[in-house]
Parts: structure tokens; C-alpha cells; sequence
């Protein structure tokens, strides 16, 4: 496993596996550990699992925008010598992912966006972040990090909280300023206009980005593949691990460059 790679910035990142190259894009708060209940994808797949700019490891991060997120996943590809990757993204890795596709389609070989959102009304998205910051205050980071669990998981079981603490790890310097980047996510002429092979996922009981989205998303992504995992919250690559891992490696499986 090697964990740096040296770009622009200095981009800290997972690397296991071999086979053709699969990039894991984690969500807001979160840090590219998140992704471990996937590993087991190494058996097939070379895993190259960054962390993007203000989490984990990647603390000298510059404009923190899922524009710059995206240019330091694509810079990372090409630096380890790959032409193009398959990408999945959870939630505001979703968004990235999406970014990805909008700045070099040819480097997406497929694309998984699972629990995530293509658009936020730009009122909307001043209201929500003045409510979230609103309510963040004074409360310590205790308390903020079981409300995300509870808004995020479906199952409160305590190994699910565990293991939800262990990667959620957000940083109070940056984590704003990434949350407002994706409230100004506007990707609605994007959607119809990618021709990878797109692989949509949800939660069925998704509070944070609610399933709806994500069909809105299929819609408008034309054949695509749209897989709803019932009784999971946002993080189904957690909840339901072993099915949400046979969903993406039957997905990937047909697509592989030599298929």
C-alpha cells in the first residue's frame, strides 16, 4: 500500500490492489479510510482512494471548491499514469465525481454516484448552510457527531455507530466551506450529456439526500443503471456492505476495458 503521491499539492491517498483503476471518492466530513469496507475490491481492481482537501490527511488544501476536489482526483489519475479510472463517489464525492466527468470525460471509464445530488437551488442553499452552521453552534463535537450518525444511519445498532465515528472525521476549519461548495452544485445540463456507463445508487430511507434525487438523476442520465438498497440510510456502503459490494463489482465487471 502506498499512501502519498505528490501533485500540485501534496494529495495523502490509499493505493491496493491490481487490475484496472477504480477511484473511491468519500463524502463530507469523512476521510478516504471510510472506504474500507471495499477493499476486498483490490482482488480485482487497483484502488487508488484519495483524500480531498480540509479531510484526513490533506490539511494544507488551498480554495477548498468541488471544482479544485476534482482537478486533484484527475491530477492524481494521470500522475500515477493512467489514462482514465472508474469513479465512484458517495454523496459529496458524488458531486466530484460528477466534476470529473464535466472537466475530462475521457478519464472516466464508468461512473458510480451513489447517495448523492446533481443541483441545489441557489436560495435553498443559503438557507440550508445558515441553518447547519446555526445549529452547530455551541454544541460539542460529541453531540455533532451522533446527530450525524443518526441523520446518516438507518440502523442505530452500536457497531454501526462505532464504525461510523471511526471515518467521520470532519474538520471544523474546512468543513463549511466544503459543505457550501456543494450547495452550488448545479449539474442539470451535465446529467444528460454523459455517455460513460453510469451506475446510480440509494438509500431507501436516505435523509440526507433523499432516493427521489437520485431517480431525478437516472432520468436524466440516459442508460443508466439505478439500484435502491432498501432499509439503508446514506451510507449503504456500510449498512449493507456485502450487497452494496456485489452491486459494484457486478456493475464493474461489465465494463471492464477488455469486455
Amino acid at each position: 500500500m502506498r499512501n502519498f503521491f505528490k501533485v500540485t499539492h501534496e494529495i495523502p491517498y490509499l493505493r491496493l490492489g491490481a487490475g484496472e483503476p477504480l477511484v473511491f471518492i468519500h463524502g463530507l466530513g469523512e476521510v478516504k479510510e471510510g472506504w474500507l469496507h471495499q477493499f476486498e475490491l483490490a482482488d480485482q481492481y487497483d484502488l487508488i482512494i484519495p483524500d480531498l482537501r480540509g479531510h484526513g490527511e490533506y490539511q494544507k488544501p488551498g480554495e477548498i471548491s468541488i471544482k479544485n476536489f476534482a482537478a486533484d482526483c484527475i491530477s492524481l489519475i494521470k500522475g500515477l499514469g493512467f489514462e482514465s479510472a472508474h469513479i465512484c463517489g458517495l454523496s459529496m464525492g458524488g458531486m466530484v465525481a460528477q466534476e470529473i466527468y464535466r472537466q475530462a470525460p475521457e478519464v472516466c471509464r464508468s461512473l458510480m454516484l451513489v447517495s448523492t445530488f446533481h443541483y441545489a437551488p441557489k436560495n435553498f442553499g443559503k438557507l440550508f448552510l445558515a441553518y447547519r452552521k446555526a445549529r452547530a453552534e455551541n454544541k460539542s463535537p460529541d453531540i455533532t457527531r451522533e446527530t450525524a450518525a443518526k441523520v446518516c444511519l438507518y440502523t442505530w445498532s452500536d457497531e454501526n455507530f462505532e464504525q461510523f465515528y471511526e471515518f467521520y472525521r470532519p474538520n471544523k476549519e474546512y468543513y463549511f466551506k466544503a459543505m457550501e461548495a456543494c450547495l452550488k452544485v448545479n449539474n442539470l445540463t451535465l446529467l444528460p450529456k454523459i455517455e460513460v456507463p453510469t451506475l446510480i445508487i440509494g438509500g431507501q430511507y436516505d435523509s440526507v439526500t433523499p432516493v427521489w434525487i437520485q431517480y431525478l438523476m437516472h432520468k436524466q442520465i440516459r442508460h443508466s443503471e439505478f439500484v435502491v438498497f432498501r432499509n439503508t440510510g446514506h451510507v449503504a456502503k456500510l449498512e449493507a456492505k456485502d450487497a452494496f459490494n456485489e452491486v459494484l463489482r457486478n456493475f464493474l465487471n461489465k465494463h471492464q476495458a477488455a469486455s
